[in-house]
């Protein structure tokens, strides 16, 4: 296991375990996080925010590993399945009690044993749909069908 593998495994048991003070211990001082929409955000701060914002909204989360990709010592991508029930308040969407199964693409850079940029990547629009505050997104099948009618 490479040092950023074992970092970002570390990063996400503190997650899981709401550690906060641990996952701050886990981030460079001049971490970097990059949501899904591309926006940055500085510091450990941002870290915990995000960490703090899924475990509340979906307190039963589960991460299970679909892929693991090294890059040398200095970067590791994960593609994980998440799951977890919707049972608090998320972004302003009331708990649905629904289940959710999505993807995350989560990619960690260490520098001097830290986690000094993060980038996660997933589907929003399929959560919020999971969470009925969306319409289901047609399948291509669908869409090639209504197309003809």
């Amino acid at each position: 296991m490479t040092e950023a593998s074992e970092v970002q495994r570390r990063m996400f048991e503190c997650v899981l375990q709401r550690d906060f003070d641990g996952l701050r211990e886990l981030c460079h001082q001049e971490y970097e996080y990059i949501s899904p929409d591309g926006a940055r955000h500085a510091g450990a701060e941002a870290a915990v925010a995000v960490a703090d914002k899924y475990t509340t909204a979906f307190s039963d989360m589960v991460f299970e590993v679909v892929a693991e990709y090294t890059c040398g010592e200095s970067a590791c991508v994960r593609v994980y399945e998440v799951s977890g029930v919707h049972e608090n308040e998320l972004e302003g969407i009331a708990p649905t009690w629904r289940e959710i199964h999505v993807h995350l693409c989560s990619i960690v850079e260490i520098e001097d044993g830290k986690i000094r940029r993060e980038y996660d990547f997933f589907d929003n629009a399929s959560l919020l749909s999971q969470l009925g505050v969306v319409p289901t997104p047609r399948s291509s099948e669908q869409r090639a069908q209504s197309a003809w009618t």
